[in-house]
């Protein structure tokens, strides 16, 4: 089944204002840029996006967030957008915060079709408020949920016309799980090939779980933060 479609826009064609999605990367390293710049340009609204992080106040997730059209983040780590945190300080966007083992084996569970597991993370913090507790032994553990959403949007290095996917070193994050766990999978990558091309024991995400795959552009791949010493230095 040849599931190419002709770029993100076409690619996106059916998300819908108050839709859940998940977005791959980690930082800006193996983000969805294509997809994020195609939810911009369509202006769909009160997104719930889970996601490690919300990119940076200019760039990633936080393209989507000086627009307005997220209302919900669940996220692990926000550190690098100062955007996201007066947006929730100020209530105009809702914010889970998940330890980020814990969000990594709730989509886990998700795409595995376990609805809920324990982990000793967050017991007796504020993250285990209102939560079911109970012991093991001597460890006391939180009851966690599965994630899942109604869309991941995932970012591979080499992709298949039949939507089998490779990642390329540290993009190998939280793409392959999300890939697992949504109803659509949408994937951009870098290089589109004919079947056949790919290692079968090299594909991370087969095919069977992605709807629609599209060869991305212009990839700017920034890095958040770059720290170098002065020439000389030492």
């Amino acid at each position: 089944m040849n599931k190419v479609v002709g770029d993100a826009d076409e690619a996106i064609r059916d998300v819908q204002d108050g839709a859940s999605i998940m977005m791959g990367g980690f930082g800006l390293c193996g983000i969805p840029e294509n997809l994020i710049e195609a939810l911009v340009r369509r202006g769909t609204r009160d997104l719930t996006v889970i996601s490690n992080n919300a990119g940076t106040g200019d760039y990633g997730i936080g393209l989507l967030l000086a627009t307005r059209q997220v209302r919900k983040m669940i996220a692990t780590y926000v550190g690098e957008n100062d955007l996201f945190e007066r947006q929730v300080l100020s209530g105009e966007i809702e914010a889970e915060l998940v330890p980020q083992g814990t969000f990594a084996e709730r989509i886990r569970a998700g795409g595995a079709g376990i609805p809920a597991f324990f982990t000793p993370t967050g017991y007796g913090t504020p993250a285990a408020e209102g939560k079911e507790t109970r012991a093991f032994g001597s460890k006391r553990c939180v009851l966690e949920t599965a994630l899942t959403a109604g869309f991941a949007f995932v970012k591979a290095f080499r992709g298949d016309r039949l939507g089998n996917l490779v990642y390329r070193k540290t993009a190998r994050n939280f793409n392959p799980m999300m890939a697992t766990a949504a109803r659509v999978t949408i994937a951009e990558v870098e290089a589109l090939v004919e079947p056949g091309s790919l290692d079968p024991d090299q594909v991370h995400t087969p095919g069977v779980y992605v709807a629609r795959i599209f060869q991305g552009a212009g990839y700017e791949k920034r890095i958040e933060q770059r720290t170098t010493r002065p020439a000389g230095g030492r």
